[in-house]
């Protein structure tokens, strides 16, 4: 949304597109705009970016996140909202921003502006985003559990260093911060590439964001216009079935779950743009005469 709001472009997902631009004219997204930090501006609320849950029975984390905005309390939101942008903004908070934050319904509509967003803009290409992260946490787990946090933590991201005692990090703002006794939270990110984020204002709540591995690869296989009508996943996973591969082998060669890949597979099957066969122990899929001329036409 940062990038929309400012015309920007991400470094490896380019223009944020026709659909993410006219989500901005709805006024929940557009309120949710206003608190987006611009031009020098250091600091984003953190009640827009609640810290990442743990309860596994809760199936979508991202529903989980809108209702901890829906939830939160107006002296929060008032502390962030007027305290912490007259400190770290380099702007005024526009009066009709300030007068739905006073009216005590802001936490209602900056949930609505979310999830709309992210309907609008981010759903259909969701499954490829959220396989990134997922892939990055298990390789981050790997590495905790063979070599130590320590080792982690050092390879988060180049801005970032693991002293012995402390994590340092590269940032314009200089200070200290104490963490004794609380949970470190480490939030692998795909669209705030390059950057790294740290959200310590909130008491209770100590999350650094990091750019996931693995962002962007497989894309160089995507073939030309066809993603705007198919998605950048079955894309790329029609670009790869010139010969039969299965499930696995597609989710390990565009770096993918299984699940994910399997999901887009039968959307191409539907669609008649992969065909099916049985061998041994594996289903092995490849792209039908059709697809391959789209693929033709696209390149062209």
């Amino acid at each position: 949304m940062k990038l929309t709001a400012a015309s920007g472009r991400h470094p490896v997902f380019g223009d944020p597109g026709p659909l993410a631009r006219a989500s901005l004219a709805h006024p929940d997204v557009a309120l949710l705009a206003d608190l987006l930090p611009l031009n020098g501006d250091t600091y984003t609320p953190d009640l827009l970016t609640p810290q990442p849950g743990t309860n596994a029975q809760r199936r979508d984390l991202l529903d989980e996140q809108i209702a901890q905005i829906e939830a939160a309390t107006q002296d929060v939101l008032e502390t962030q909202v007027f305290t912490y942008t007259r400190t770290h903004w380099n702007r005024p908070l526009l009066a009709t921003t300030r007068r739905i934050a006073e009216s005590g319904r802001m936490q209602r509509h900056l949930a609505n502006g979310l999830a709309r967003f992210w309907r609008d803009a981010l759903s259909e290409g969701w499954p490829e985003l959220r396989s990134i992260i997922d892939q990055d946490i298990a390789h981050r787990a790997t590495t905790i559990a063979t070599h130590g946090v320590g080792r982690a933590l050092g390879a988060l991201h180049p801005d970032m260093d693991w002293a012995g005692d402390a994590v340092t990090l590269a940032k314009s703002w200089d200070g200290d911060i104490d963490a004794t006794g609380r949970d470190l939270v480490l939030a692998p990110g795909v669209l705030n590439r390059p950057d790294v984020i740290i959200q310590v204002d909130t008491p209770g709540q100590f999350v650094l964001y990091y750019p996931a591995q693995r962002i962007g690869v497989g894309r160089g296989r995507r073939s030309g216009t066809i993603t705007q009508v198919v998605g950048n996943a079955r894309a790329a996973l029609l670009a790869d079935l010139e010969t039969p591969r299965s499930t696995t082998e597609l989710a390990s060669r565009i770096g993918c779950t299984p699940g994910t890949v399997s999901y887009h597979l039968s959307a191409l099957h539907r669609a008649r743009l992969v065909t099916k066969v049985r061998d041994g122990r594996y289903v092995l899929y490849q792209r039908t005469a059709h697809a391959a001329g789209l693929l033709e036409e696209a390149r062209g």
